[in-house]
């Protein structure tokens, strides 16, 4: 009895330089032409954004069989690889066997044919991953996820877990997904009228999680460095192509680091990413540069090459008061800039990314450590061409009275972060961090246009079909 081959990648094979051996692949058919003596099925099995031809003699199968190796069927070949004498490839595989796993009507099968909009492939989540563009943007999503936790690891970093359910918004970024166990037509009411959510799972109001930030600086506070990397939920109804209501952050929080040291790690951080992605992803960035955006390789090469611009908000506002352009949002001290801001800096003026840093506090957060100008807090953004703000962060404010100072300021009930709040009476340090959106990062190195499209299953408004 024959053994039985171990399958192969096609991702592998396509690399092979050992001949005349035998091998299986399984995948999917992309395309089966020819209907002579000799047919040719291209064949991938998404390890690789090419295919790998299978020859096929015809008179060596079943006729009804090879009918059924259409666009989309599901098979597994076995055969001979020889080195290829066709361009195009270095080798091809000449099948001995072949099974037809599961075939694909033409007829109703949505991905028959080529140039279907972005839009259309939205509706079709479960099947997109097998067009070119998708499963090039999932191996890169991969190769991303995985830099980032290498990049992190080496450098003396703790991946931490922080709760996906919490009780506290840690921006006061807007709405939240509330989670209850109560009924929700007859919820139990307290003396007041409102919704008693004493008698809920948790014995209080709790929503999914925006941010992992402030259980991270209780980690940092006892580990010195850690990162998080896990999904947040904002349930802001927006329909923009920069917006998800579920969506990946990384963030990282350091004890002992200043706003130098915090901006010195993004900018490394982000250089890492992107020239792991030139490392590892060329292939499928390179189909990228060609299909989706012209320009993508010479901008993630140009992203690693610079050293980013630092200059503060005041600075920026001036230059951009002075530009002579007219912006949609106009601009002066005190307003939060938006993202024709932040591009014409990137894009126009500097031509490379930037980072802000001494925005206004009333625009930022109340954990921000306050300037002793008393206007600015050391926030810092770094901002990239086409994305704009990547990165958001800040020096922590680690003064206990400063930081009640801001609390009553802006209203916030402080028994609900008397855990945070301890963590400044019980040795506090200078510390810092920031978060990445992983989605964006995604975005810019794949140069995708709608953030819907770098994420496998996008949550929006009216959208959680898959």
């Amino acid at each position: 009895m024959m053994e039985k081959l171990k399958q192969s990648k096609v991702a592998a094979l396509l690399k092979s330089t050992d001949y005349d051996r035998m091998v299986n692949v399984k995948g999917w058919a992309r395309a089966h032409r020819g209907s002579g003596k000799i047919s040719f099925i291209a064949l991938n099995d998404g390890s690789v954004i090419h295919n790998i031809q299978i020859v096929v003699e015809r008179d060596n199968f079943n006729q009804e069989m090879l009918k059924g190796i259409t666009n989309g069927a599901g098979i597994s070949v076995s055969g001979k690889l020889v080195q290829s004498m066709g361009k195009g490839q270095n080798v091809e595989i000449v099948a001995t066997e072949i099974v037809l796993y599961g075939t694909a009507d033409q007829e109703l099968y949505p991905l028959q044919k080529k140039g279907h909009s972005m839009e259309f492939l939205r509706s079709i989540a479960h099947l997109r991953p097998r067009t070119n563009t998708f499963g090039a943007v999932l191996r890169i999503r991969h190769a991303l996820a995985f830099a980032i936790h290498k990049y992190y690891n080496d450098r003396g970093f703790y991946y931490l877990h922080t709760p996906i359910i919490t009780g506290s918004d840690a921006e006061g970024a807007g709405e939240m997904f509330r989670v209850t166990t109560l009924d929700p037509v007859k919820p139990p009411l307290n003396e007041s009228g409102e919704v008693d959510y004493k008698e809920d799972f948790f014995g209080k109001a709790t929503n999914l999680t925006v941010s992992g930030q402030l259980e991270g600086e209780l980690g940092a506070t006892a580990l010195s460095l850690i990162y998080t990397f896990g999904p947040t939920f904002r349930a802001e109804n927006s329909n923009t192509p920069r917006h998800l209501a579920e969506f990946w952050m990384i963030e990282p929080e350091m004890a002992f680091y200043d706003i130098q040291d915090n901006m010195d790690l993004a900018e490394d951080f982000l250089k890492y990413l992107v020239q792991y992605a030139l490392d590892h992803c060329i292939d499928d960035l390179t189909f990228l540069n060609n299909m989706i955006d012209k320009g993508l390789l010479e901008r993630l090469k140009s992203i690693v090459e610079v050293k980013y611009e630092r200059l503060t908000y005041t600075e920026a506002i001036a230059i951009l008061e002075n530009s002579e352009r007219t912006f949609e949002f106009p601009v002066s001290w005190g307003v939060d800039l938006q993202s024709e801001h932040e591009r014409y800096l990137v894009e126009q003026h500097f031509k490379k990314p930037v980072i802000l840093t001494d925005y206004p506090r009333d625009i930022k957060a109340f954990y921000m450590k306050q300037n002793d100008d008393g206007k600015t807090v050391r926030a810092m953004d770094v901002l990239f061409p086409t994305i704009g703000e990547i990165i958001g962060g800040s020096q922590r404010e680690e003064n206990l009275e400063r930081l009640m100072q801001r609390i009553k300021e802006m209203n916030i009930a402080e028994e609900t972060l008397w855990w945070y709040i301890e963590t400044r009476k019980y040795g506090t340090v200078p510390h810092s961090g920031f978060g990445l959106g992983f989605e964006r990062m995604v975005q810019f190195v794949t140069g995708m246009k709608n953030i819907r499209d770098v994420i496998p299953f996008p949550r929006t408004p009216n959208n959680a079909e898959f």
